[in-house]
This record gives C-alpha cells, structure tokens and sequence, in this order.
C-alpha cells in the first residue's frame, strides 16, 4: 500500500489539471471569484492547486472571511476508501518496462514515499501524475488545508464528484495509452520537473490563466501524442465541467458554498466562470 494518504492522492489528478487548460478567450484573470444573483445565494469559486508550497497556502483574510460565511464546502471529489481504486488489475509494468525505466521507478517510488512493490501495482497513469511532481506529495496540500479549515468551522463539506468518478476518467485510458504517459514522465529530469514547477507557481501566484494556457502548450501538450493529448483534455475538462456546474448549482439553491476545483476549471467556455455566468450570476473577483 502507499504510504501517503488516499485523500491526498485522489486529488493528485489536480498536478495534472492545471496544465490541461482549454480555450483561452474567456481566461480572465483571477483565480478567486464571488458570484452573486438575486435569486440564489452567494458562490464563492476558488481555483487551486495541489501542493503544499507556502506560497500558496498562506491564504488571505478575505478567502478565510469567505470560508467563514457559507453554509457548504465542496471540493472537485470525495476522498477514495478502498485502496483497490489506486491498483491495476493487471500488474504487469516488470515485463512492459525496460531496466532503465524500471530503475527510474524504483528510484522515484523512493523519492515519493512509495514502497516498491506497491508502485508496480498502481495504475500507470496515477504514477504518471505522481511522478512528475518534483517534491513527494503530503496531505497539507492547499485545497487539502482549505477542507479541514471548513470542517474546523463546522461547515458541510461534499465532493461534487464520488470518487470513483474522479478516477474513472483516467481509468478510461487503454493500458497502452497509461503506459505512454508513464514513460514520458520517467524521461524527465528532476531539474524539468523544478523548472516546470516553478513556472506553474508563478503563472497561480500570478492570477493569469492565459499563462497556464501558455504552460499548457510547452509542457504538458509536448509531452504527449497529439490524440491523446486531445482526448485527456475533452475527458479531464470539458465533459466533468459541465456535470460539475450542473452539481454546484443544484446545491446553491438553498446554500451559499465555498467551491474549491483545480484552477483548470475556471476558464474556457466549459468552465464554472462561464457556466455561473450562463446560470445569471455576476461575478467579480476577490482581490
């Protein structure tokens, strides 16, 4: 089994979200949003981003005022139970990979935490996510901290999505196609990673989804064949936005909610910007 937290891996999905931005014309700036309508309590829309970096978990008094003021907290997922989601049926990565790459592994299950032989039977595409993280992830990652601050205020939290739904999105990848995206990740150097990460640091702290669509292009689009590059996208944004604005917006007939997804959802004419917009909400950002 992994030793870091199944809460923590099951919004790992985020690392990879933040680069799968879609069309960047309706990519306003901001990444903290109050919407407000006349017929329908306030929706406070925060876009994150799973890590645990202090500069970006030192939040703000407002987002703390925000969180304080509703009645509901829901973030992009439930957190999986079973230990059995983050395994593949078919363990068979000894005799897929080759030496090298099976080195890579061994040596970055070390880096992350992970025993060995628990990392042969994860799903590639979840080592993939992992993987390409530069610094072992812990539960104190930002939208992690922002759900126990909710339940500290006594707030009801949910996840919009159970998470067998979070996860069957990847899971719908052929095993050739995880494989893939697996071995693209044990090719990059741990100074890419860093590089990389820092860019995306900055392009959050920044506010400025137009640079995450940029970072979306360099990095992301690069490493993968152009199909399913395509097919993540539609899968990863523009089919669970629509069902994610539909599910906060049933909720926020009768609460007022503090909604937390990865900063990816925001923009493009799927995302929950757009979406409220749609539904009458105004909305400004929060300084």
């Amino acid at each position: 089994m992994l030793r870091s937290s199944l809460p923590n891996l099951c919004r790992v999905l985020t690392l990879l979200l933040l680069a799968l931005i879609s069309d960047p014309a309706l990519a306003e700036k901001g990444l903290f949003w109050k919407a407000e309508s006349n017929t329908a309590p306030t929706i406070y829309l925060f876009g994150s981003i799973h890590t645990d970096d202090n500069r970006v978990t030192d939040f703000s008094p407002k987002v703390l005022e925000a969180l304080k003021s509703v009645d509901m907290f829901m973030m992009e997922s439930e957190s999986p139970q079973d230990p059995r989601m983050l395994q593949t049926q078919n363990p068979d990565l000894i005799t897929r990979l080759t030496d090298k790459e099976l080195a890579q592994l061994y040596a970055l299950a070390d880096f992350h935490v992970m025993h060995r032989d628990a990392a042969l039977r994860t799903k590639p595409w979840l080592l993939a996510v992992v993987f390409d993280s530069p610094r072992p992830l812990t539960p104190y990652a930002q939208d992690n901290l922002l759900m126990r601050l909710a339940e500290d205020y006594g707030k009801q939290v949910q996840g919009i999505e159970s998470a067998a739904e979070h996860f069957a999105v990847m899971d719908s990848l052929s095993a050739d196609e995880q494989l893939a995206f697996l071995r693209k990740v044990l090719k990059r150097s741990q100074q890419t990673k860093e590089r990389d990460y820092e860019r995306l640091i900055k392009a959050y702290l920044d506010g400025d989804a137009n640079k995450l669509v940029r970072l979306n292009a360099q990095v992301t689009g690069s490493m993968l064949p152009a199909p399913l590059w395509k097919k993540m996208r539609v899968k990863l944004l523009e089919e669970r936005n629509v069902i994610m604005a539909q599910r906060l917006l049933e909720n926020a007939q009768d609460k007022s909610l503090f909604v937390t997804v990865g900063a990816s959802h925001l923009a493009g004419p799927s995302g929950l910007i757009n979406a409220l917009k749609q539904a009458g909400y105004k909305l400004s950002v929060v300084k």
